[in-house]
C-alpha cells in the first residue's frame, strides 16, 4: 500500500516517492483495465488512462487509495488511506518532528496548521504532497 512502498530502510526524495506511488496506481489498472476501475472509483475516463499511460496525473490520496483497494485482498479504500496517514503520524513521533518544522522544510506552501489537517485527513492531500510529507518524515526517522 502506500506507507510501504519504499523498502525499509530506503530513503526517496519526494519525486522518486511519488512515482513509486504511480507505478503502483499504474499496475492496478494495467491488471484490472480502465473501464473496472472507472466504474469501480468514480475517477475519470482521462485520469485513469493517464494512469494506466505512465502519467501522474493530480490525484488526492484518497482517490489513490480508492484504486489500490481494488487489487484482491486489498483493505477498503479508507483503511489504505488512513494507514498511509498513520504511517506519517508515527514518523513523526520517532523522528520527534513537528508540523510547523515540515512546513518550513517543504516546498508545500502550507502553513503548520495545514500540515496537520493533511496529515489527519482533514485537509485533501494530493499524492504529490502526501509524498512530500511522508519523504520529509522518512529521512528523519
Amino acid at each position: 500500500m502506500l506507507h510501504d512502498v519504499a523498502e525499509a530502510g530506503e530513503e526517496l526524495s519526494p519525486s522518486a516517492l511519488r512515482a513509486t506511488y504511480f507505478a503502483e496506481l499504474a499496475a492496478v489498472v494495467a491488471e484490472l483495465g480502465v473501464d473496472t476501475v472507472v466504474g469501480a472509483t468514480g475517477l475519470d475516463r482521462d485520469t485513469v488512462a493517464a494512469l494506466a499511460d505512465g502519467d501522474e496525473p493530480e490525484l488526492t490520496l484518497e482517490e489513490a487509495a480508492a484504486v489500490l483497494a481494488l487489487e484482491d485482498g486489498a483493505p477498503d479504500a479508507e483503511s489504505i488511506a488512513w494507514e498511509a496517514r498513520d504511517h506519517v503520524l508515527m514518523g513523526m513521533s520517532a523522528a520527534v518532528v513537528d508540523v510547523d518544522t515540515i512546513a518550513r522544510e517543504t516546498d508545500l506552501d502550507l502553513d503548520g496548521k495545514e500540515i496537520q489537517q493533511l496529515i489527519e485527513g482533514r485537509l485533501p492531500a494530493t499524492l504529490a504532497q502526501f509524498a512530500a510529507v511522508q519523504a520529509y518524515v522518512d529521512a528523519r526517522r
